[in-house]
């Protein structure tokens, strides 16, 4: 009666995993392969995009260190001159030095002159309460201890000089021909000192109440 028991459990087991068959070695294999490569292609794919960001995180911070080494900054105070005093004064000449603002990138500064128009890397503009001129004429004097180029470069100062009567001639074909803007007392300019490389120079100044024949706008 016990070993019929037994036979008949055993029978039933035998029945539950009729037409069942269990995995294969080979088939866990090729499973097991290709999980491993969607898990490379994928984790290839994110290194790659992380490769990619960092690289062009890195030009963008030489980039901005090539612009910062490139700039340049007032050196001493703005010099304004006139040549006549009286009722009807008003401002001849603007002078300031410039020089590296760091010990960086040499910024080009061949003058804006008539007989070298478009010649000039660095542009100059003068706004007024009434006009503005861009890119007028300019003259730069190397002072202290320069080589013979036109580069500004580090631990040297070039003066840059703006002639009011003479912003732009027309002896060249395509040459802004501007005007003396006429600065009189407590008139206001604004010079931007644009160079290739490098952030804007903004010099604004207001002219006193009365002229002199030599001011230091500070």
């Amino acid at each position: 009666m016990k070993n019929n028991f037994f036979g008949k459990f055993a029978k039933a087991v035998a029945n539950m995993h009729r037409e069942q068959r269990g995995m294969t070695g080979l088939e866990t294999a090729i499973i097991l392969i290709a999980f491993v490569t969607v898990a490379a292609v994928f984790g290839y794919a994110v290194l790659s995009a992380g490769l990619f960001s960092a690289e062009r995180g890195k030009e963008t911070i030489y980039a901005g260190l090539q612009q910062a080494k490139a700039n340049m900054e007032i050196s001493g105070s703005v010099i304004v001159n006139c040549d006549a005093l009286g009722a009807n004064a008003t401002a001849s000449t603007i002078k300031f030095t410039v020089r590296n603002a760091i010990a960086g990138t040499p910024i080009d500064m061949i003058p804006n002159t008539t007989s070298g128009q478009n010649l000039n890397r660095c542009v100059i503009s003068l706004t007024t309460a009434e006009v503005y001129d861009n890119n007028i004429q300019w003259t730069a004097a190397k002072i202290g201890n320069a080589d013979t180029d036109d580069l500004l470069e580090a631990g040297e100062q070039f003066e840059v000089t703006v002639n009011l009567a003479d912003l732009g001639g027309s002896n060249a074909p395509d040459y802004d021909n501007f005007t003396d803007p006429g600065l009189g007392v407590n008139d206001w300019f604004n010079i931007q000192v644009k160079p290739t490389q490098g952030s804007t120079m903004t010099i604004q100044r207001t002219l006193p109440a009365g002229l002199d024949t030599i001011m230091d706008m500070h």
